[in-house]
Protein backbone atom coordinates (compact mmCIF):
# COMPACT_ATOMS: atom_id res chain seq x y z
CA UNK A 1 0.00 0.00 0.00
CA UNK A 2 1.19 3.77 -0.87
CA UNK A 3 0.98 4.60 3.06
CA UNK A 4 3.09 2.11 4.47
CA UNK A 5 6.01 2.75 6.40
CA UNK A 6 9.41 0.97 4.79
CA UNK A 7 11.15 -1.38 6.78
CA UNK A 8 14.54 -0.58 7.64
CA UNK A 9 17.41 -2.38 7.74
CA UNK A 10 21.56 -1.55 8.88
CA UNK A 11 23.94 -2.50 7.65
CA UNK A 12 27.86 -1.70 9.40
CA UNK A 13 30.69 -2.86 7.50
CA UNK A 14 33.58 -2.99 9.13
CA UNK A 15 37.38 -1.09 8.09
CA UNK A 16 39.54 -1.17 10.82
CA UNK A 17 42.08 -4.31 10.29
CA UNK A 18 44.84 -5.68 12.11
CA UNK A 19 48.12 -7.69 10.60
CA UNK A 20 50.44 -10.32 12.19
CA UNK A 21 49.46 -8.59 15.36
CA UNK A 22 51.00 -5.18 14.35
CA UNK A 23 48.09 -2.21 14.40
CA UNK A 24 48.26 -1.13 11.25
CA UNK A 25 46.44 2.67 10.91
CA UNK A 26 43.15 2.00 9.64
CA UNK A 27 41.96 3.75 6.72
CA UNK A 28 39.20 6.47 6.28
CA UNK A 29 37.64 4.04 3.72
CA UNK A 30 38.44 1.41 1.27
CA UNK A 31 35.93 3.20 -1.16
CA UNK A 32 34.25 6.99 -1.56
CA UNK A 33 30.67 7.55 0.22
CA UNK A 34 29.37 7.52 -3.01
CA UNK A 35 30.55 4.04 -3.78
CA UNK A 36 29.39 2.72 -1.02
CA UNK A 37 26.02 3.97 -1.51
CA UNK A 38 25.89 2.46 -5.39
CA UNK A 39 27.59 -0.61 -3.58
CA UNK A 40 25.09 -0.87 -1.05
CA UNK A 41 21.78 -0.27 -3.62
CA UNK A 42 22.72 -2.91 -5.58
CA UNK A 43 23.22 -5.43 -3.42
CA UNK A 44 20.14 -4.59 -1.72
CA UNK A 45 17.75 -3.86 -4.34
CA UNK A 46 17.91 -7.43 -5.47
CA UNK A 47 15.52 -8.27 -2.74
CA UNK A 48 13.50 -5.86 -3.87
CA UNK A 49 12.47 -2.13 -4.38
CA UNK A 50 14.01 -0.18 -2.07
CA UNK A 51 12.78 3.43 -0.49
CA UNK A 52 15.76 4.70 0.34
CA UNK A 53 19.77 4.20 1.30
CA UNK A 54 21.14 6.68 3.38
CA UNK A 55 25.52 5.91 4.22
CA UNK A 56 26.58 7.77 7.44
CA UNK A 57 30.23 8.26 8.83
CA UNK A 58 30.91 6.13 12.08
CA UNK A 59 30.74 8.41 15.43
CA UNK A 60 34.29 9.04 16.61
CA UNK A 61 34.02 6.46 18.90
CA UNK A 62 33.32 3.77 16.96
CA UNK A 63 36.74 4.16 15.11
CA UNK A 64 36.58 5.10 11.40
CA UNK A 65 34.05 3.44 8.90
CA UNK A 66 30.68 3.92 7.77
CA UNK A 67 27.26 2.64 8.42
CA UNK A 68 24.18 2.79 6.16
CA UNK A 69 20.53 2.45 6.90
CA UNK A 70 18.68 1.06 4.13
CA UNK A 71 14.73 0.76 3.95
CA UNK A 72 12.35 -1.52 2.31
CA UNK A 73 9.02 -0.89 1.12
CA UNK A 74 8.44 -4.69 2.01
CA UNK A 75 8.90 -6.24 5.21
CA UNK A 76 9.28 -9.46 3.76
CA UNK A 77 11.79 -8.18 1.44
CA UNK A 78 13.81 -6.85 4.55
CA UNK A 79 13.96 -9.97 6.45
CA UNK A 80 14.98 -12.33 3.40
CA UNK A 81 17.41 -9.47 2.68
CA UNK A 82 18.61 -9.65 6.37
CA UNK A 83 18.94 -12.97 6.44
CA UNK A 84 21.15 -13.47 3.44
CA UNK A 85 23.62 -10.73 3.82
CA UNK A 86 24.62 -10.79 7.37
CA UNK A 87 28.16 -11.53 7.85
CA UNK A 88 28.58 -11.87 4.32
CA UNK A 89 31.20 -10.28 2.11
CA UNK A 90 28.99 -8.99 -0.49
CA UNK A 91 31.35 -5.75 -1.97
CA UNK A 92 34.48 -5.72 0.31
CA UNK A 93 37.08 -7.74 2.25
CA UNK A 94 35.18 -7.69 5.62
CA UNK A 95 31.90 -9.30 6.23
CA UNK A 96 28.83 -6.76 6.99
CA UNK A 97 27.02 -6.77 9.84
CA UNK A 98 23.21 -6.56 9.04
CA UNK A 99 20.33 -6.54 11.48
CA UNK A 100 16.80 -5.67 11.37
CA UNK A 101 15.90 -1.52 13.21
CA UNK A 102 14.07 -2.36 16.27
CA UNK A 103 13.90 1.63 17.27
CA UNK A 104 11.22 3.01 15.36
CA UNK A 105 10.03 6.81 15.20
CA UNK A 106 7.01 7.91 17.62
CA UNK A 107 4.84 8.41 14.08
CA UNK A 108 4.90 5.02 12.83
CA UNK A 109 1.24 4.07 13.92
CA UNK A 110 0.62 6.87 12.14
CA UNK A 111 -0.35 6.80 7.81
CA UNK A 112 1.82 8.41 6.70
CA UNK A 113 1.34 8.81 2.16
CA UNK A 114 4.10 8.71 -0.12
CA UNK A 115 5.50 11.11 -2.57
CA UNK A 116 3.83 11.04 -5.94
CA UNK A 117 7.25 10.05 -7.39
CA UNK A 118 7.87 7.08 -4.38
CA UNK A 119 4.10 6.38 -5.38
CA UNK A 120 5.06 6.08 -9.46
CA UNK A 121 8.13 3.97 -8.35
CA UNK A 122 5.72 1.38 -6.56
CA UNK A 123 3.42 1.27 -9.59
CA UNK A 124 6.31 0.93 -12.03
CA UNK A 125 8.24 -2.01 -10.01
CA UNK A 126 4.80 -3.84 -9.37
CA UNK A 127 2.46 -3.04 -12.29
CA UNK A 128 5.27 -2.00 -14.81
CA UNK A 129 5.12 1.22 -16.98
CA UNK A 130 2.45 0.24 -19.08
CA UNK A 131 0.10 -1.23 -16.30
CA UNK A 132 -1.32 2.52 -15.01
CA UNK A 133 -1.77 5.81 -16.17
CA UNK A 134 -2.71 8.95 -15.26
CA UNK A 135 -3.97 12.41 -16.29
CA UNK A 136 -5.02 16.12 -15.29
CA UNK A 137 -9.07 16.41 -15.39
CA UNK A 138 -8.52 19.80 -13.97
CA UNK A 139 -6.36 22.59 -12.97
CA UNK A 140 -7.78 25.53 -11.96
CA UNK A 141 -6.56 28.58 -10.28
CA UNK A 142 -8.22 29.99 -7.13
CA UNK A 143 -6.08 32.57 -5.62
CA UNK A 144 -7.28 35.20 -3.51
CA UNK A 145 -6.03 38.68 -3.89
CA UNK A 146 -5.88 41.59 -1.47
CA UNK A 147 -9.00 43.03 -1.93
CA UNK A 148 -7.79 46.51 -1.22
CA UNK A 149 -5.34 46.72 -3.98
CA UNK A 150 -8.05 45.49 -6.13
CA UNK A 151 -10.32 48.46 -5.23
CA UNK A 152 -7.05 50.33 -6.20
CA UNK A 153 -6.94 48.89 -9.51
CA UNK A 154 -3.12 47.42 -8.20
CA UNK A 155 -1.40 44.83 -8.11
CA UNK A 156 -0.49 43.54 -4.41
CA UNK A 157 2.99 43.38 -3.41
CA UNK A 158 2.51 40.44 -1.62
CA UNK A 159 0.35 38.02 -3.54
CA UNK A 160 -0.54 34.16 -2.63
CA UNK A 161 -1.54 32.14 -5.68
CA UNK A 162 -3.35 29.05 -5.06
CA UNK A 163 -4.10 26.15 -7.73
CA UNK A 164 -6.35 22.86 -7.06
CA UNK A 165 -6.15 20.00 -9.18
CA UNK A 166 -7.70 16.41 -9.92
CA UNK A 167 -6.00 13.60 -11.13
CA UNK A 168 -6.88 10.51 -12.26
CA UNK A 169 -5.19 7.12 -12.30
CA UNK A 170 -6.35 4.37 -14.13
CA UNK A 171 -4.85 0.63 -13.71
CA UNK A 172 -6.60 -0.91 -17.24
CA UNK A 173 -5.44 -4.55 -16.29
CA UNK A 174 -7.62 -4.47 -13.39
CA UNK A 175 -10.25 -2.09 -13.72
CA UNK A 176 -9.59 0.05 -11.10
CA UNK A 177 -10.22 3.94 -11.65
CA UNK A 178 -9.20 6.29 -8.68
CA UNK A 179 -8.78 10.16 -8.30
CA UNK A 180 -6.69 12.60 -6.23
CA UNK A 181 -7.41 16.21 -5.19
CA UNK A 182 -4.29 18.41 -4.42
CA UNK A 183 -4.19 22.09 -3.68
CA UNK A 184 -1.01 23.96 -3.52
CA UNK A 185 -0.16 27.67 -2.78
CA UNK A 186 2.90 29.93 -2.35
CA UNK A 187 3.72 33.88 -2.14
CA UNK A 188 4.92 36.01 -4.62
CA UNK A 189 6.83 38.26 -2.53
CA UNK A 190 6.74 41.16 -5.57
CA UNK A 191 3.49 41.42 -7.56
CA UNK A 192 5.07 43.77 -9.88
CA UNK A 193 8.02 41.55 -10.58
CA UNK A 194 6.41 39.27 -13.39
CA UNK A 195 9.43 37.10 -14.12
CA UNK A 196 8.45 35.65 -9.93
CA UNK A 197 5.01 35.74 -10.78
CA UNK A 198 6.00 32.99 -13.50
CA UNK A 199 8.05 30.77 -12.08
CA UNK A 200 6.01 30.54 -8.99
CA UNK A 201 2.70 30.12 -10.95
CA UNK A 202 4.96 27.18 -12.27
CA UNK A 203 5.97 25.83 -9.52
CA UNK A 204 2.66 26.33 -7.29
CA UNK A 205 1.05 23.94 -10.47
CA UNK A 206 3.06 21.44 -10.20
CA UNK A 207 2.67 20.66 -6.45
CA UNK A 208 -0.64 20.83 -6.89
CA UNK A 209 -0.20 17.79 -9.01
CA UNK A 210 1.93 16.10 -7.76
CA UNK A 211 -0.64 15.90 -4.33
CA UNK A 212 -3.50 15.15 -6.36
CA UNK A 213 -1.48 12.15 -8.36
CA UNK A 214 -0.59 11.13 -4.47
CA UNK A 215 -3.86 11.20 -3.28
CA UNK A 216 -5.39 9.49 -5.82
CA UNK A 217 -2.36 6.59 -5.20
CA UNK A 218 -3.64 6.55 -1.69
CA UNK A 219 -6.63 4.46 -2.95
CA UNK A 220 -4.99 1.68 -4.26
CA UNK A 221 -3.95 -1.13 -2.07
CA UNK A 222 -0.76 -3.24 -3.78
CA UNK A 223 -0.94 -6.69 -2.54
CA UNK A 224 2.10 -8.72 -3.43
CA UNK A 225 1.44 -12.85 -2.33
CA UNK A 226 4.22 -15.45 -1.89
CA UNK A 227 4.73 -16.86 -5.15
CA UNK A 228 5.45 -12.81 -6.16
CA UNK A 229 2.00 -12.11 -7.83
CA UNK A 230 0.42 -8.95 -7.28
CA UNK A 231 -3.27 -8.36 -6.60
CA UNK A 232 -4.99 -5.32 -6.64
CA UNK A 233 -7.74 -3.68 -4.63
CA UNK A 234 -9.41 -0.79 -4.63
CA UNK A 235 -9.86 1.03 -0.96
CA UNK A 236 -13.14 2.60 -0.53
CA UNK A 237 -12.54 3.57 3.46
CA UNK A 238 -10.50 6.45 1.05
CA UNK A 239 -13.74 7.04 -1.07
CA UNK A 240 -14.33 10.59 -2.20
CA UNK A 241 -17.01 12.64 -3.39
CA UNK A 242 -14.88 13.34 -6.60
CA UNK A 243 -15.04 10.14 -7.21
CA UNK A 244 -18.44 9.80 -8.66
CA UNK A 245 -18.39 13.00 -10.53
CA UNK A 246 -18.00 13.57 -14.14
CA UNK A 247 -15.23 15.39 -15.78
CA UNK A 248 -17.63 18.26 -16.58
CA UNK A 249 -19.10 17.86 -12.32
CA UNK A 250 -15.72 18.48 -11.55
CA UNK A 251 -14.50 21.03 -13.53
CA UNK A 252 -17.83 23.19 -12.47
CA UNK A 253 -18.15 22.28 -8.40
CA UNK A 254 -15.34 24.74 -7.36
CA UNK A 255 -16.45 27.04 -4.33
CA UNK A 256 -13.13 28.43 -3.21
CA UNK A 257 -15.26 29.55 0.55
CA UNK A 258 -15.90 25.71 0.92
CA UNK A 259 -12.26 24.48 0.97
CA UNK A 260 -10.09 24.11 3.36
CA UNK A 261 -6.57 23.07 3.50
CA UNK A 262 -6.65 21.64 6.83
CA UNK A 263 -9.55 19.53 6.12
CA UNK A 264 -7.62 18.25 2.80
CA UNK A 265 -4.50 16.86 5.38
CA UNK A 266 -2.21 18.84 2.89
CA UNK A 267 -0.07 20.54 5.65
CA UNK A 268 3.21 18.02 4.41
CA UNK A 269 6.66 19.33 3.79
CA UNK A 270 6.37 20.26 0.23
CA UNK A 271 8.56 18.40 -2.46
CA UNK A 272 10.74 19.73 -5.07
CA UNK A 273 9.50 18.73 -8.39
CA UNK A 274 10.94 18.59 -11.95
CA UNK A 275 10.22 15.56 -13.55
CA UNK A 276 6.46 16.01 -14.32
CA UNK A 277 5.25 16.37 -17.97
CA UNK A 278 2.32 18.16 -18.36
CA UNK A 279 -0.44 17.74 -20.79
CA UNK A 280 -0.61 21.23 -22.57
CA UNK A 281 -4.30 21.12 -23.67
CA UNK A 282 -5.18 20.30 -19.64
CA UNK A 283 -3.40 23.01 -18.58
CA UNK A 284 -4.74 25.79 -21.45
CA UNK A 285 -8.21 24.39 -20.21
CA UNK A 286 -7.93 25.02 -16.48
CA UNK A 287 -6.47 28.53 -17.19
CA UNK A 288 -9.68 29.20 -19.29
CA UNK A 289 -12.23 27.79 -17.22
CA UNK A 290 -10.96 30.75 -14.63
Amino acid sequence: KPSTVPQHLTASPGFSHRSHGRREPAPTCWFSHHRAHHSLFSAFSEFGLLYSVRVHRNAAVAGPGYYALVKFYSARDASRAQRACNRQRLFQKSPLKVCICTRQKAFQQQVLALRSYKCKELANYYLGFNGWSNRIITLQNISGFDLENEELGGLPERQCLKYLCVVEVTLPHHGICTRGLGIAEAYVENGRDPLEFVMKTGNVQKLAVEKALSGAFQKILLIVLENGKVAVEYNSAQEEPIDSLTDEELRGLIQVNDLSLEQLNLEEEEEFLSDFCFDEGHLLEGRQSN
